[in-house]
């Protein structure tokens, strides 16, 4: 008998061309996971993801669900999975889905995600494939004020636009910048949670702020972007190596890591 397992998803997304699987031969994640699953399994399987995150995206919390005929429990299915997969990629957490029809896109109630910059005169090789790396001051007020002014219910049609359909309204629930001390500079770490995300979203929202922090841009062009609703031509995009998918979050706030940790 089928079985819907959920769980979490880590990966690397260097050398990926996004979660979606695309056509014969063009590596993808969710193409990974189910050539490694299906191996264990013994059959074809569809992988459901939370997210849709693009070429170069990473992700530590991403959720995944899918259907398996497999009477050996879900620790053993974890594992067996995880041997099949490649270095870069890993399964942190399985068990059975809440519902046989839960889905880790449309059941979610919001997704968080984390965005990355180096702030430093020197480039840290080390940090290469997690951070974009700029140099030159940046203005945490003005980095911290237009962070707060995303949050709330706004048209984001100014930096993206929808993966289906034409509603480019969302919800932000938090934004904001904290900063670290690195061995030379800082990094800047940015936080977003909302209950949807507009195609490179996150990565315009990062670009334009980093623009006003850098005095390239005032502050107020995040409300007319908001009250516009039209994307500009001219302004950054932050590159993709810097965006990581955090957390997805389900009823009662729980991620699969949380729902299945409680249960131990």
């Amino acid at each position: 008998m089928q079985l819907r397992y959920w769980g979490t998803l880590a990966y690397d997304g260097t050398a990926y061309q996004g979660f979606q699987r695309q056509a014969e031969g063009v590596p993808t994640i969710q193409a990974e996971v189910e050539r490694a699953a299906a191996t264990v399994i013994g059959q074809p399987v569809t992988v459901l993801g939370a997210g849709r995150t693009d070429a170069g995206v990473h992700a530590s919390g991403q959720v995944i669900a899918f259907d398996a005929d497999w009477r050996h429990g879900a620790e053993r299915l974890l594992s067996a999975i995880n041997a099949y997969l490649p270095d870069d990629i890993a399964l942190f957490h399985l068990e059975a889905a809440p519902t046989p029809g839960f889905h880790p896109r449309f059941d979610a109630r919001s997704r968080e995600y984390r965005y990355v910059v180096l702030n430093a005169p020197v480039r840290d090789p080390l940090l290469g494939r997690r951070v974009w790396h700029l140099r030159g001051a940046l203005d945490a007020e003005a980095m911290q004020q237009s962070a707060a002014a995303l949050i709330g219910r706004h048209d984001f049609g100014g930096f993206g636009k929808p993966p289906q359909g034409e509603n480019t309204i969302r919800t932000v629930l938090r934004s904001e910048w904290t900063q670290e001390p690195h061995e030379t500079g800082f990094l800047w770490v940015y936080s977003i949670e909302a209950d949807a995300f507009l195609q490179h979203m996150v990565r315009r929202i990062v670009g334009v702020m980093t623009m006003v922090g850098r005095r390239m841009q005032p502050v107020e062009i995040i409300p007319r972007l908001l009250h516009e609703g039209v994307m500009p031509v001219g302004l950054t995009v932050a590159p993709p190596q810097g965006l990581t998918l955090v957390k997805v979050r389900y009823s009662a706030g729980e991620t699969p890591a949380e729902a299945i940790t409680g249960k131990l």
